[in-house]
């Protein structure tokens, strides 16, 4: 059930990262000057969109399902899976978004898959 966690904490986690990029994307920039119409404009404009709040909800359910996590695994353990959520956001910001891909995140990418291979097989 600890790896369902750790499932479920990810992907919650990238989600909620699509959808807040999705939905900035759609309001568009923080066009006000000054900081106090910056604010203004965040609150009303966007902190009513239940897209943004489904953000917050995917946040608050990947910060439980964490919880859960690391009452299962020991944290070294557990914590380098996070950086699947890395290489999720990644692989799905290129389709979605159409962001480039290019070599430098290709290899990048590459090296955290690595890493979590090699950080996994320390803990058997």
């Amino acid at each position: 059930m600890g790896y369902i966690y750790i499932l479920g904490t990810i992907l919650f986690t990238v989600f909620g990262q699509l959808i807040a990029k999705w939905r900035m994307t759609y309001h568009g920039p923080l066009l006000p000057d000054g900081l106090l119409n910056k604010i203004n404009y965040f609150f009303f404009k966007m902190m009513f969109d239940p897209y943004i709040i489904a953000t917050f909800a995917c946040a608050f359910i990947a910060s439980f399902l964490w919880l859960m996590t690391v009452n299962k695994f020991e944290l070294s353990f557990a914590y380098p899976f996070m950086a699947l959520a890395f290489v999720l956001v990644v692989a799905a910001a290129v389709p979605l978004f159409n962001e480039t891909l290019n070599i430098y995140k290709i290899s990048g990418t590459l090296l955290v898959v690595v890493g979590l291979i090699v950080l996994s097989k320390g803990h058997a």
